[in-house]
């Protein structure tokens, strides 16, 4: 009995979580640099937050200045601004969600194909620069190609035939564009991650495939795609959590007075009043409602997916 009680408490000490932790010390330092940056740059600012339920004075600080409850989001709520605003956020990151996520996939698909590596590596390079571009530099280019006067796009409209037109002034064509530009963007970013989930995939699946008759697009059907299919969930969740996200960046450079009813998103919106007019407490009130939807949107999509049948981030 006693010998039986020392293995197993010998054992309970070998496979506690201190022992693991040893043997997992390599990683854990590695998540140091990353604990550390969330706490300063994420979790520290937090404290922050608070001032959505203040009248706050920067004369009189954070904690000097008086209690306002829930003020600013009745503000928000009831302006005239708010619907237009949701409106034009929640299109804007629906049609870069509904066009841009299959784009990623679908690149992925055919780069994964691509027998030649110097050919791959080389399509897959030059579509993920963009990312590393900055929206500036790309307003630049997009306000040079899209001119009414020298674009390029238009000195293609006119050897048609036909009239040039202002396309970042159409409120017919900024949404289209902002989509655009965002798929030109980060399609090529967001490929490598699925390029990196199909290359965990089995070679023997696609073997077995092969030697049942299986065509090149019924083996991306019914090896790849669901091979890839957890990634696809996970990435997908983490989209529907920033649909009020549109994309500060890239309106905020290419938007003018003409767009501004399709155009003027919640982040743009909260800078005039937050930076300009200097309304502090009404910007983070309205910053704080955007995480509270974002928070309830990943549970809930995350919930939808496990439904499904499929792993969700947690």
């Amino acid at each position: 009995m006693h010998s039986g009680r020392r293995i197993s408490l010998h054992s309970s000490r070998c496979h506690g979580p201190l022992p693991k932790a040893a043997r997992n010390r390599g990683l854990l330092t590695m998540l140091v640099p990353g604990l550390i940056y969330f706490s300063v740059f994420c979790y520290g600012p937090m404290y922050g937050a608070m001032i959505a339920f203040k009248d706050y004075s920067m004369l009189t600080g954070i904690w000097g200045s008086p209690w306002a409850g829930f003020k600013h989001f009745a503000n928000f709520f009831s302006s005239p601004s708010f619907w237009p605003l949701l409106r034009n956020t929640f299109l804007i990151s629906f049609y870069k969600l509904a066009f841009g996520f299959p784009v990623a996939i679908a690149l992925a698909l055919m780069l994964n194909e691509v027998e030649s590596k110097w050919l791959k590596g080389v399509v897959q390079t030059i579509s993920a620069v963009p990312h590393f571009v900055s929206w500036v530099v790309i307003a630049g280019i997009m306000t040079a190609m899209l001119s009414p006067t020298e674009g390029l796009i238009n000195e293609l409209v006119k050897s048609a035939g036909r009239r040039p037109v202002f396309f970042l002034g159409s409120k017919q064509w900024f949404r289209p564009i902002l989509v655009v530009s965002e798929i030109w963007k980060e399609s090529g970013w967001s490929a490598i991650i699925y390029l990196a989930a199909m290359s965990g995939i089995d070679p023997a699946l696609y073997e077995a495939a092969r030697v049942d008759g299986a065509s090149k697009y019924r083996q991306i059907i019914n090896v790849t795609l669901p091979g890839i299919r957890s990634t696809i969930a996970v990435l997908f969740i983490l989209k529907v959590g920033n649909i009020l996200n549109a994309g500060f960046e890239q309106v905020f450079t290419l938007i003018n007075p003409l767009v501004m009813s399709v155009g003027d998103i919640i982040d743009t919106w909260v800078y005039r009043n937050g930076l300009v007019y200097h309304q502090y407490s009404l910007a983070t009130a309205v910053n704080l409602f955007k995480s509270v939807v974002g928070m309830v949107l990943i549970f809930s999509s995350n919930w939808l997916i496990r439904r499904s049948g499929e792993r969700g981030i947690w």
